[in-house]
């Protein structure tokens, strides 16, 4: 493209101009997280209906189901509300809230990637010294995150036809809807701030919020399931202000609410439009709410204490959220055994996720195994936070002066391993005070999660210090660990594959025995990993 023909272009076509190749080179980037982000939540959509028909194959089964579900208010705030007696509105209710919440956390994280990360790094002002025009980097950023929903809703969609076609399209669609509306939040986040990490951590924050809002709303009223059989009531208004909300009152599979994508759909074009208007008044780098800069000696004088500053913000958000859930949880516990009463393949499920005896300790133990895989994802966001440093170059001038690399890293390191037993100390917490009984035993049970995720951000530090260019493969291995903790019991997979996790290997408590060998061994692992991993980042260049 010559500059003549550049300069002639329409406005419109000029602030666009480079999109396509944008788009090609963001889909290049993203060609592991997207495929495998989308496959992970198309799996747990899809192995859904054939899980559920095992657990309550009869009608009769299926109505006391539903029958409980409307006068327990804690697990309605789990996952919603039910709508219909046919598998595919069970599955719409049992995945629907946190299909949704994987499609917008995959929106997030593509866009802020390509965007403010881009903008931080450096890349984004040589690119825009090119033919390339204003509004190319959001718009295939935006792209990037459609075509990411768009496979997922076509494997939803395909995959659940068999349960009715018009239900499927509907869920497929819903689920994707959400995706793009946290995609455009994301992309007005990154206008506002001037840190990827911020922007990253503001938007999972509205993602959180809405989650609560969606919860609160429908554990105050039992109006959906009654109204799914037509003895009247409604959604609460907490519900309607959450995107999640709308997607639970889509009702797929249960007489389709259309015209509640039209509210998915104009959040994400009206949050778009917010987005570019905001992308055309600010300068390249620049954001809307700057960084304050803050001093360079006393507290933050120091290697460790400079990773905590940057950090902090990080660490205080995800151990609010670990409380409230260990609260909502444990306060679940009872209310669990009694939704599933005598359904042995419920009873059968939970067991393999966590506990061994009794049913109330069953929940527990997968609760507590569920929030270790979580805290996985953390601690692996935390080790990588060294990658960020260094391809952005501000871990050069850190380094360049009287600290050493295996004292940089350290402070980020302790950051993140000692951030992820803090979260798994306070979601024992807020189980045991949920739940109200036994506490040393959950804070046990929530404890003896930290030798796993300690491993899995070994891992991360390895492929960091040895290549890291690979560095980001860290968040295909949490991925695929978090498949097979979350969906590997429900497929009864066998146990050579729930073994390959580190999770597999962990004493089931609480209800089961206490087994030191195994919480050893992923230990010593664990400091292994990190060993070679500091090794391999002693010995070889910084990125340049």
């Amino acid at each position: 493209m010559s500059a003549a023909s550049f300069a002639v272009r329409p406005t419109s076509a000029r602030r666009l101009a480079g999109t396509g190749i944008l788009l090609r080179f963001a889909l290049r980037r993203d060609r592991v997280m997207i495929p495998l982000w989308v496959g992970v939540n198309a799996l747990m959509v899809l192995s859904m209906p054939n899980t559920l028909k095992g657990l309550y194959g009869t009608p009769a089964e299926r109505a006391d189901l539903i029958g409980q579900m409307a006068g327990n208010s804690s697990l309605r705030a789990m996952v919603g509300p039910v709508f219909g007696d046919s598998l595919g509105a069970l599955t719409a209710w049992r995945v629907g809230v946190y299909a949704g919440a994987l499609a917008a956390v995959v929106g997030l994280l593509v866009v802020v990637r390509h965007t403010r990360d881009e903008e931080e790094s450096g890349r984004q002002e040589m690119v825009a010294s090119g033919m390339v025009g204003r509004r190319a980097s959001l718009t295939a950023a935006l792209l990037a995150a459609a075509v990411a929903n768009g496979a997922l809703a076509l494997l939803v969609t395909a995959g659940l036809a068999g349960q009715g076609a018009a239900g499927a399209l509907a869920f497929g669609l819903g689920i994707a809807g959400v995706g793009m509306v946290f995609a455009t939040t994301a992309a007005i986040v990154a206008q506002l701030t001037e840190s990827a990490r911020l922007a990253r951590g503001l938007t999972a924050a509205v993602l959180g919020a809405a989650f609560v809002l969606r919860a609160a709303g429908d554990s105050a009223t039992d109006g959906g399931t009654s109204q799914a059989f037509g003895t009247g009531g409604g959604s609460s208004l907490l519900t309607w202000a959450s995107p999640l909300g709308w997607l639970t009152n889509l009702r797929a599979f249960a007489g389709e609410r259309w015209w509640v994508l039209g509210l998915l759909a104009g959040a994400a074009l009206v949050q778009g439009a917010v987005a570019y208007a905001l992308a055309d008044r600010r300068d390249l780098g620049m954001s809307f709410l700057p960084s304050r800069p803050g001093p360079a000696a006393g507290r933050l004088g120091g290697a460790r204490a400079l990773a905590w500053r940057l950090q902090r913000g990080s660490v205080l958000g995800w151990s609010i959220g670990f409380l409230l859930a260990g609260l909502v949880y444990g306060g679940m516990a009872d209310g669990a055994a009694d939704l599933l009463g005598d359904n042995e393949g419920a009873r059968e499920i939970f067991e393999r996720m966590g506990g061994e005896s009794g049913l109330t300790d069953a929940f527990l133990a997968a609760m507590a195994g569920m929030l270790g895989l979580v805290a996985a994802l953390y601690v692996v966001a935390s080790v990588l936070r060294l990658h960020g440093e260094e391809i952005s170059g501000r871990a050069e001038p850190v380094l360049a002066g009287s600290v050493g690399r295996l004292r940089w890293a350290a402070g980020h390191l302790v950051v993140a391993f000692g951030g992820s037993a803090l979260l798994m100390l306070l979601a024992g917490a807020g189980l045991a005070l949920g739940h109200g009984e036994r506490t040393g035993a959950i804070l046990g049970a929530c404890l003896v999660q930290i030798p796993a995720v300690w491993v899995i951000g070994g891992v991360a530090v390895l492929l960091y210090g040895l290549a890291p260019g690979t560095a980001m493969g860290a968040w295909g291995v949490a991925g695929a660990v978090l498949l097979i903790g979350w969906v590997g019991p429900a497929l009864d997979v066998p146990q050579a594959v729930l073994d390959l996790s580190p999770f597999g290997h962990l004493p089931k408590l609480p209800g089961g025995e206490m087994a030191w060998a195994p919480v050893l061994v992923l230990t010593a692992l664990a400091v292994a990993l990190v060993a070679a991993g500091l090794a391999g980042l002693r010995r070889r260049d910084l990125s340049t």
